[in-house]
């Protein structure tokens, strides 16, 4: 039998930078998904999302990290893959991802050095501002990539999401117990 060993590696100043993230704040369009937007012949949005994303979702989750999705689009598609993974922290249908953003932190009793927040265009630059650690997809708004303190080499509904989570994870001290077999 092969041993299992974590062979994820970054910047141990990049690590510093993530380690103390309790919470996640996700967009969706370019994040979780590749950004395009697909109609069916009804007018129903379809959307694609990567298997790997919805694993480091989960890997978060078990891991005690909160994961809230902020996004100003709404979408019974996108409700049914957040409803499947697990995640309760959903706002859909936002104009304001600052105030949502603000209210969750205030119920999780957590500060923004705390949150790590992933986006791509205008609508996330607060968040990205304000979080302990902003990342982005390399397809992201220049504005959000020069926020970003790290840029996923995976593109949005990519695998995006799940480098994200993989990085917290390694720097959280969690990812070896969780690569264990159980």
């Amino acid at each position: 039998m092969r041993t299992i060993a974590p062979v994820l590696d970054w910047p141990p100043e990049l690590l510093l930078r993530a380690q103390d993230v309790r919470a996640v704040l996700l967009d969706v369009d370019g994040v979780l998904t590749d950004g395009g937007l697909y109609y069916g012949a009804d007018g129903e949005v379809l959307k694609r999302f990567h298997t790997l994303d919805g694993q480091g979702l989960k890997l978060l989750a078990h891991a005690g990290v909160a994961v809230a999705v902020i996004s100003g689009r709404e979408s019974a598609a996108l409700r049914r893959r957040l409803a499947d993974l697990g995640v309760v922290h959903v706002h859909l249908g936002v104009s304001g991802k600052l105030a949502v953003a603000e209210a969750l932190l205030q119920e999780l009793q957590l500060a923004w050095k705390q949150v790590a927040a992933m986006g791509d265009d205008w609508p996330d630059l607060p968040l990205l501002a304000r979080a302990g650690f902003a990342c982005a997809p390399p397809g992201a708004h220049a504005q959000a990539r020069a926020l970003a303190d790290h840029v996923t080499a995976s593109a949005g509904g990519q695998g995006a999401v799940r480098e994200l989570c993989d990085l917290l994870l390694v720097a959280s001290g969690s990812y070896r117990d969780l690569l264990e077999p159980r």
